[in-house]
């Protein structure tokens, strides 16, 4: 009445599957992917922030934050946005810095990254007195 099933089941083959089979990162390889992420967008909301008005205090910041991106991706150099036309408001551009460092700040937290966690504290300071101001 019905065909036999020719292929073992998907959910059979998985069950005896050993999890070595594919690669699995470990808390602290996500920690650290996650925190690269937000401190590269809190990066590129600086870049944008140096664009519109330069500053050392940016300056200094920019380097900062690239240190330690650098830092957690093994060496690897961020990418840079580069200057261009301004289309953004500054204090929606500080809001979404100051957003980004708690998100950073956060996950540094939880990672136990005191450099990065000190980083992000001052930079939530510095564009919550912005932002606000």
């Amino acid at each position: 009445m019905y065909e036999p099933i020719r292929t073992k089941s998907v959910h059979s083959t998985v069950a005896r599957t050993p999890s070595s089979d594919f690669p699995h990162r470990s808390r602290e390889e996500e920690l650290d992917i996650q925190l690269a992420g937000h401190l590269a967008a809190l990066l590129a909301v600086t870049d944008e922030l140096r664009a519109l008005e330069p500053s050392a205090e940016l300056d200094v910041a920019a380097e900062r934050l690239a240190g330690q991106l650098t830092r957690l991706r093994g060496g690897a150099a961020p990418s840079r946005m580069s200057a261009s036309a301004p289309t953004t408001r500054l204090d929606a551009l500080h809001q979404r810095a100051h957003a980004l460092a708690g998100r950073a700040l956060v996950v540094a937290a939880s990672r136990a990254d005191t450099a990065a966690a000190i980083l992000s504290a001052e930079r939530m300071d510095a564009h919550a007195v912005t932002a606000v101001a």
